[in-house]
């Protein structure tokens, strides 16, 4: 039973753990609410990932999404960093919670309340492309001229043209609804770039920024020969004690592809923190989908 207004870090925290599908009615409340705030401070910002899919595709909210996405671009309309706290700010002075996270490519900022999550991501552009999660490049004249749609009894922006948009960020099939499955599409058009492996066979790590997971079998054995795929970084086979041991530029969400043998498994979110060690354990009854699947050695 949940308790509260769902405006705190816990709440957050289950959103991610449960993949909870939204109300559509507190989503169509939480979504006007946050234009007001936006409005009110002057930010231009567009629907993105599932929250454009279903804008676009079905003139609803998708039935199992968890979160509301939306976007701004620094640099572009007007909009620039130093902007993003004030709107934090505004956000809690309507009693939502509000965490801010930095990384490369961009500054996510995360909203909740009524257990509606907002992510609101602020990219920076990289290469002529702005870089979605987990790691899509979505080239920047696609956002750089934005387009209003009718949706949920008001008016909002979205990428221009939206189905240039939506089969870059999906895929070629976007028109084809799929509550699981979709996280392959979208992995299979993210380019990997060399990850920096580090080669041990130990069950320490000598280097206290590296990052491990240990492949388990269903009997709880270690996999020897196992590949991590971390997208947009690379794949890792596992050692004899079953750890893949590598570098990644910075602690964040990432996905990762496990496989071994015949079976492979998304998870398509996953905090990866350096120093730390994780332990995958195979679910036979899931093959994608699962988040936060990895538990800390």
């Amino acid at each position: 039973m949940m308790h509260g207004n769902g405006a705190d870090e816990v709440s957050v925290e289950r959103s991610y753990e449960t993949l909870q599908p939204m109300d559509p009615a507190k989503a169509r409340t939480i979504l006007k609410e946050a234009k007001q705030i936006f409005d009110q401070f002057d930010v231009t910002f567009f629907l993105r990932h599932g929250t454009c899919l279903g804008a676009v595709r079905e003139n609803g909210f998708i039935p199992w999404d968890d979160d509301l996405d939306l976007g701004s671009v620094i640099g572009l309309h007007g909009f620039t960093e130093a902007q993003i706290e004030p709107v934090a700010a505004g956000f809690r002075d309507r009693g939502y919670y509000v965490s801010l996270e930095d990384s490369e490519d961009d500054l996510t900022v995360t909203i909740m309340k009524s257990y509606i999550r907002i992510d609101w991501t602020c990219y920076r552009i990289v290469g002529g492309n702005i870089v979605q999660y987990p790691g899509v490049p979505i080239p920047v004249h696609l956002v750089t001229r934005l387009t209003e749609i009718d949706f949920v009894g008001d008016t909002f922006l979205v990428p221009d043209p939206p189905e240039d948009y939506l089969a870059a960020k999906y895929g070629p099939d976007w028109m084809t609804p799929k509550s699981a499955g979709y996280e392959r599409d979208i992995l299979a058009m993210i380019p990997d770039r060399p990850i920096e492996q580090i080669q041990s066979a130990t069950r320490e790590s000598s280097d206290p920024n590296a990052i491990r997971v240990r492949v388990l079998d269903q009997h709880g054995e270690p996999v020897q020969g196992a590949l991590v795929r971390v997208a947009g970084h690379g794949r890792i086979g596992t050692n004899g004690q079953g750890y893949a041991e590598f570098r990644l530029p910075e602690g964040q969400w990432y996905a990762l592809v496990i496989t071994h043998g015949v079976d492979e498994e998304v998870l398509y979110q996953e905090r990866l923190v350096r120093g730390t060690t994780y332990v995958y354990r195979p679910d036979p009854s899931k093959t994608t989908g699962r988040s936060l699947a990895l538990s800390e050695q």
